[in-house]
């Protein structure tokens, strides 16, 4: 019998414990107490305010009920929804389709040609250059500049043509969060909300002062004429935020499923769990592709407009340079600025989710001590170094090009070698001072042959005269 108890020290009624029958007698005389103090609940960092799952009574519940990755991104794809450029329908939560006949497809045709047919009343009213005296190239540079503004126009039916695979993506990710919380019985730590929240406020914002800025310095406007240039401003740079969300998603999964297998290798290493992340891997790798494909036409125009804005930004700066800076110049530097900021970091992105998704794992992988496991885990640790060599995690636009920063290096040096033929070109062309110099070298150089041709004229009658009278004296 216990005469102590941890739980219940003050308490002096014996507990009855029962003793096996075939124990000794001496070994009944020695008291046996058992500790039932429950264990303390392991210290757990509080949760963050971005989690979409909360903890609950310290424990994750494992049944997430709805999907992670989509609600961390939700402020964004709801920016997208209300512009009619991404009209997915939510059958329910991790289940994402494209309808043709759906509401949001409805909305999104409406609130398109809405756009367009005020695009097309407006071209009746085209936006005024600012005139100087600076000469007409750089104006004639300003007005293309102003036609490339609604290029972006082109890229909302492109974007619903993608629709059904962007929302495949998003299945993939539901899919992965239910295969992640399986095997490692929590859901997946993704805190992305707060970003996307301010990437849905800021940028609407940021977007109507660059374009306000903008017109104020370079063109005469009309309140009514910014509608458009503002729709397709904010449309431009939203997808630049929702393609950072995207690859931050990737990056943060891309290192939480690292560290975890890392964790799990310390503690225990039995083949089959070696064999799960290496099937989780292959999930995310998988997405990461899908990735870029989904947005393969959408981000390839994107990438093209934003180097043909840039190109024409920096030739109408360069074009006047020797002229000094103007209140043109401020619009044409912004936009310049903000369009190469919004290019590096569509490919720096994309760049680093690749990194993290394939190098980082590999690093583990080799990292890995092998001596102490068994044959089996040896031999799956192997197969998933193979694994991360043989799958490529490139973020690739539907196999036209990569997206890296060896992508924007070669953007920028091709628009340096356009800049530098355009100002060449440019150069050879005179200017109107030029060409009244020229004009008026060339009257008085006709004045002067003139006068010279009279002279002679006048000088060759005299001389006939003079010969004539001289011929009738000899005669007499």
């Amino acid at each position: 019998m216990y005469s102590h108890n941890s739980l219940y020290p003050a308490i002096n009624i014996p507990i009855p414990n029962g003793h096996a029958s075939q124990m000794q007698e001496k070994q009944k005389s020695n008291p046996i107490f058992l500790d039932v103090t429950p264990a303390r609940t392991p210290y757990m960092k509080p949760t963050s305010p971005n989690a979409i799952e909360p903890l609950r009574n310290n424990l994750v519940n494992p049944r997430a009920n709805r999907d992670i990755v989509y609600e961390n991104i939700k402020p964004v794809f709801t920016i997208l929804r209300i512009m009619g450029v991404l009209p997915i329908t939510r059958v329910a939560p991790g289940k994402n389709e494209f309808q043709i006949a759906s509401p949001s497809m409805l909305y999104s045709i409406f609130v398109y040609f809405s756009m367009v047919g005020y695009v097309l009343y407006l071209s009746l009213n085209k936006v005024q250059i600012l005139r100087t005296s600076e000469g007409k190239f750089e104006e004639a540079v300003i007005e293309y500049l102003f036609t490339v503004y609604l290029f972006p126009m082109i890229v909302v039916p492109v974007i619903w043509y993608e629709t059904r695979k962007i929302a495949g993506v998003l299945n993939e990710w539901h899919n992965f969060e239910t295969a992640y919380r399986h095997l490692s019985n929590r859901i997946l730590p993704i805190t992305l909300y707060k970003k996307a929240l301010l990437i849905a406020i800021i940028i609407p914002v940021l977007s109507t002062t660059s374009v306000i800025i903008t017109h104020v310095t370079m063109v005469h406007f009309k309140p009514m004429q910014l509608i458009p240039y503002v729709f397709l401003e904010i449309l431009t740079y939203i997808l630049g935020g929702y393609w950072f969300l995207l690859c931050e998603t990737l990056s943060v999964c891309a290192n939480v499923l690292a560290e975890d297998f890392h964790q799990a290798l310390r503690n225990i290493g039995p083949a089959k769990k070696v064999s799960d992340y290496r099937a989780l891997w292959l999930r995310l790798s998988k997405i990461a592709r899908d990735t870029g494909i989904a947005n393969c036409y959408t981000f390839t125009f994107v990438s093209l407009y934003l180097f043909l804005i840039i190109t024409l930004s920096i030739y109408g700066l360069l074009s006047q340079i020797s002229e000094g800076f103007g209140i043109k110049d401020i619009g044409l530097a912004l936009t310049a600025c903000c369009s190469i900021l919004l290019l590096f970091f569509i490919c720096d992105e994309a760049h680093y989710a690749s990194h993290n998704v394939r190098t980082n794992f590999q690093k583990k992988l080799l990292m890995v001590e092998l001596s102490w496991m068994n044959t089996d885990a040896q031999t799956e640790v192997n197969m998933f170094l193979r694994a991360t060599e043989m799958n490529p995690s490139q973020i690739s636009l539907g196999g036209f090009f990569d997206v890296n920063r060896t992508l924007f290096k070669s953007l920028m040096a091709t628009m340096v070698t356009y800049l530098v033929v355009l100002l060449q070109f440019q150069i050879s062309i005179p200017d109107e001072s030029q060409n009244q110099m020229v004009e008026e070298e060339s009257v008085s150089n006709s004045s002067i042959f003139t006068e010279a041709i009279s002279s002679t004229t006048t000088t060759t009658a005299i001389t006939t005269i003079l010969t004539t009278l001289a011929k009738k004296k000899r005669k007499h």
